[in-house]
């Protein structure tokens, strides 16, 4: 690699999850350390944490839009927890495309609780992407936003930018969006961003470990509650719909990936609902059933309480340097271990263990067999 540049990225959504992640941005620069503390990989291709910069940011809120982005990121209804109150100001918080990123219901909620919209006019955001330089887009629409998540997927290629979706909008997993990304030359990771320690990789591992261990699984439930606007977001339940997929798809996948059948009604993930008390705190309710040896009942119940945006901020911080060094080896379409170690629903569900191992070889440069065949020729 010839001289190293800083990572330029793009965010579309100033909420929560984009307010933890750039505090993390402050937070984590002086840590030079080989095993960092709430950082899976210290090192990604040559890249830390220190490396990545904001260069441009989009949002329909009107106490967001026009502000710094380290202004912005503390406003409401933004509930993620400051951890690093000092930051960066950043850029100025552009006026986005609204299109179906926010519902009537998050209209009609209480200012502290739901959103606004700003009556100021929509940026050219390709021509704002390409004037930023950024090298990366990352996607932090509320969930259910289809119409949105396409325009600025498009507007990624457009700008010739990587395209990062962390929510549950199919947009790496769909053969035909991945293509579009492939001809213009760009890589992509997606889609649904799937938290550090978080309900997914945990239902992922407690699957694995059952069949691993020869047990039947009968059941597996995994229930979701928090009180930020994501959670209040999902209350409408046609933008919820997406997300159950997306979630059971971790889930199910197990199963998939070993030819094993998924039996009627014996699995359940997904948001159960919204209290405003917890704010940025999402527990998670697990109930497994298995059957072991002489079909004898194994039950296991769990309870996980994590800070929701922080809990996704560092994996967010993995997928930026694996997009950059994705980039920079000519990698085209959507990475496949990259977006099976950090989403959800990727294009190609893998093992917990293959995941990583595609992952730490992108981080040392090498490219398996599989990535091979995407290198742009």
């Amino acid at each position: 690699m010839s001289q190293k540049q800083s990572i330029k990225v793009a965010v579309i959504g100033v909420g929560n999850c984009f307010s933890a992640l750039y505090q993390g941005f402050e937070y984590y620069r002086e840590h030079g350390e080989d095993n960092i503390p709430g950082i899976m990989f210290a090192d990604i291709g040559g890249y830390r944490t220190s490396d990545i910069k904001v260069v441009a940011a989009f949002d329909v809120d009107p106490r967001k839009v026009g502000k710094p982005v380290g202004e912005a990121i503390f406003a409401a209804p933004n509930c993620a927890r400051m951890f690093q109150k000092d930051v960066p100001a950043g850029p100025v918080v552009q006026m986005g495309n609204t299109l179906d990123g926010v519902s009537d219901y998050m209209l009609e909620q209480p200012e502290d609780l739901g959103f606004r919209v700003s009556k100021a006019k929509s940026v050219d955001v390709v021509k704002v992407l390409k004037e930023s330089g950024a090298d990366i887009l990352i996607n932090y629409l509320p969930v259910g936003s289809q119409e949105a998540t396409e325009f600025y997927a498009q507007a990624a290629i457009d700008a010739g930018v990587a395209f990062l979706n962390c929510i549950p909008v199919f947009i790496a997993s769909d053969p035909k969006w991945e293509q579009k990304f492939i001809d213009a030359g760009l890589p992509l990771i997606g889609d649904d961003m799937r938290s550090q320690l978080g309900a997914s990789v945990v239902s992922q591992v407690m699957q694995e470990l059952a069949f691993d261990r020869g047990m039947e699984v009968d059941f597996h439930q995994q229930i979701n509650i928090g009180g930020n606007t994501d959670f209040n977001n999902m209350m409408v339940q046609t933008r919820l719909a997406s997300k159950k997929k997306s979630k059971e798809n971790v889930i199910r996948a197990q199963n998939d990936i070993r030819g094993i059948e998924v039996p009627e009604h014996s699995l359940f993930a997904g948001p159960s609902t919204y209290i405003p008390y917890l704010k940025d705190n999402k527990v998670a309710y697990f109930n497994l059933r298995f059957r072991g040896f002489g079909d004898a009942p194994v039950t296991m119940d769990i309870k996980l309480s994590v800070q929701d945006s922080e809990n996704s901020a560092g994996v967010v911080i993995d997928a930026i340097r694996y997009l950059k060094v994705a980039r920079e080896l000519g990698v085209v379409g959507a990475l496949r271990g990259p977006s099976a170690w950090t989403q959800k629903t990727p294009p190609e569900q893998m093992m917990y263990a293959d995941a990583k191992l595609e992952c730490k070889a992108l981080a040392k440069r090498e490219l398996t067999a599989g990535v091979k065949r995407q290198v742009k020729a």
